[in-house]
C-alpha cells in the first residue's frame, strides 16, 4: 500500500474514512492499494485522482510501516506528494483536515498510519 504525505504551507493532509468502510472514522494519510504491476508512485497518483479528483506530483520516499489488522499484513509506504492541480472532491472520505505535523498524533489514526505521523512530527523532519 501507499500512503500520501500531502503538503501545503507547512501542513499535511489527512483524511478521515466515510461510515460504512473499514475502519471508518478513522484518519489516515490518503493512499491506497497498488495494482498489479503498479509502482507506489503510480499507485498514489491514480489514487489521489479517484480519491479528490486531483493531480499530484509524488515526490521522496517518507518511510515504511508495517501492521497486522486482523488476518492481513500492511506494509505501507509514504511519500512526499505535492499538489499540482484541480479541486479537491471527497469521494472516499467524508472529511479532510490540514493539519500541522506537531498535531498529527492529536488525531484517531489508523494504526498504520501511526509510525508515519511519529516520522513526520520528529523535528526536522518537515523541510
Amino acid at each position: 500500500m501507499a500512503a500520501a504525505v500531502l503538503e501545503k504551507n507547512g501542513k499535511i493532509l489527512l483524511a478521515r474514512r466515510k461510515a460504512g468502510d473499514a475502519l471508518a472514522g478513522k484518519w489516515e494519510f490518503p493512499g491506497g492499494k497498488l495494482e498489479p504491476g503498479e509502482t507506489p508512485r503510480e499507485c498514489l497518483r491514480r489514487e489521489l485522482a479517484e480519491e479528490f479528483g486531483i493531480d499530484s506530483e509524488i515526490g521522496e520516499f517518507v518511510c515504511a510501516s508495517e501492521f497486522e489488522y486482523g488476518h492481513t499484513h500492511i506494509e505501507l509506504l509514504a511519500y512526499r506528494v505535492s499538489h499540482v492541480g484541480g479541486e479537491f472532491v471527497l469521494n472516499d472520505h467524508s472529511e479532510i483536515k490540514w493539519v500541522s505535523p506537531a498535531e498529527l498524533l492529536a488525531y484517531d489514526l489508523s494504526s498504520a498510519d501511526i509510525p508515519v505521523a511519529r516520522r513526520l512530527a520528529e523535528p526536522g523532519a518537515m523541510p
